[in-house]
């Protein structure tokens, strides 16, 4: 892993406008890539929120895997094109609170940023099943007691 030297501004948690995050380094390098207005805007909310610079790179990253899924800008989305990338989320193995950090960042630039509160109304976060305890069986625990009571075990 190569040491990245890390701005001023990364190491205050803000981002600038010509910050853009390499999910497949890690880092965080300046770049001279335009950023679209949209992109900029969302990014102007967050800090004003106060958002620390991992969610704002978390948000930045989810609505730019949606923005490629649909192939468009996110401001011409429709909620059946939201309907459609959860599914392929969830389709593709995702996990739960990937999927739910994602519908949170789409909220978040579909209520705040975009002023579409319609688009995100009926989006429902996927709920995580519960898994049940591990319950040992009577013989189980006959053999656990009987391994704590061994002298070997205590020291």
């Amino acid at each position: 892993m190569t040491d990245t030297p890390i701005s001023p501004l990364r190491r205050r948690g803000e981002l600038s406008e010509d910050w853009v995050f390499n999910p497949t380094s890690g880092s965080t390098p300046m770049t001279d890539t335009p950023i679209s207005p949209l992109r900029r805007r969302m990014i102007e909310d967050m800090t004003v929120r106060k958002f620390t610079a991992r969610t704002q790179e978390g948000y930045i990253r989810a609505v730019k895997g949606f923005s490629a899924f649909l192939g468009a800008s996110p401001a011409t989305a429709s909620a059946e094109d939201l309907r459609r990338y959860r599914l392929h989320l969830v389709e593709s193995g995702v996990g739960a609170p990937t999927i739910n950090h994602s519908l949170t960042a789409l909220r978040f630039l579909f209520l705040v940023t975009l002023h579409k509160p319609a688009i995100v109304l009926d989006m429902p976060f996927v709920r995580e099943p519960r898994r049940l305890p591990v319950v040992l069986s009577p013989q189980e625990v006959a053999r656990l007691l009987d391994a704590a009571r061994s002298p070997a075990v205590s020291t």
